[in-house]
């Protein structure tokens, strides 16, 4: 299919404007480079010693940063063990204050563990002293109860007697005396008829 020749050359002017823009746009570029370079130059003759002065300082001040950050450093790590030491000081002298506090608890505990034993066998002795003497007290305790139970039983026995005997003294008495008191009735009664006797004659 063939184009028109109208559009051929209007096709044709467009990439010869085209070169020629991008012909002008280089210039452009290469001047503007130009500029920059000749700006730079410019730019060094007016500050080149104050920038380089600047460099210098900021050389020396990154020199003292660093001396300074490694003295600091030197100093931190100095600090750091020198708080290291004395805290594994302080660390080994908790640890033998305990282990001191430990040996002296123990003793301590021996100490009265024995005093325990000590006062647990004095304990069980006087317990066992008491039990013997509590039983020696109510063997005495029941041997006088039975003695006195024993003379009791014959002062009782003693005073039925006495009492027995008394009563038999007495029964005769009064057996006595009521034989006395019959015969009194029986001459008594005599007397009477007699007198009866008497008056009747």
């Amino acid at each position: 299919m063939n184009l028109p020749e109208e559009y051929s050359a209007n096709n044709t002017v467009e990439i010869e404007n085209g070169s020629i823009n991008s012909a002008i746009n280089l210039q452009q570029t290469h001047n503007s480079i130009s500029e920059i370079n000749n700006l730079d130059k410019i730019r060094d003759i007016l500050f080149g010693n104050q920038m380089r002065e600047l460099e210098k300082r900021f050389t020396r001040l990154e020199e003292r940063m660093v001396k300074e950050f490694s003295h600091v450093r030197d100093e931190a790590k100095q600090r750091l063990d020198a708080v290291e030491i004395y805290v594994t000081k302080e660390i080994e002298a908790l640890g033998e204050l305990l282990k001191n506090e430990q040996i002296e608890r123990e003793s301590e505990l021996k100490v009265i563990t024995e005093e325990y034993k000590f006062i647990n066998t004095s304990l069980e002795k006087k317990l066992v002293h008491f039990a013997e003497q509590t039983i020696n007290n109510q063997r005495n305790l029941r041997e006088q109860i039975l003695n006195q139970s024993k003379n009791l039983q014959d002062e009782i026995r003693q005073k039925y007697e006495e009492i027995n005997s008394l009563i038999e003294k007495e029964t005769q008495e009064i057996r006595h005396d009521k034989t006395d008191r019959a015969n009194l009735a029986s001459l008594f009664t005599e007397l009477a008829f007699r007198l009866n006797k008497e008056n009747n004659s």
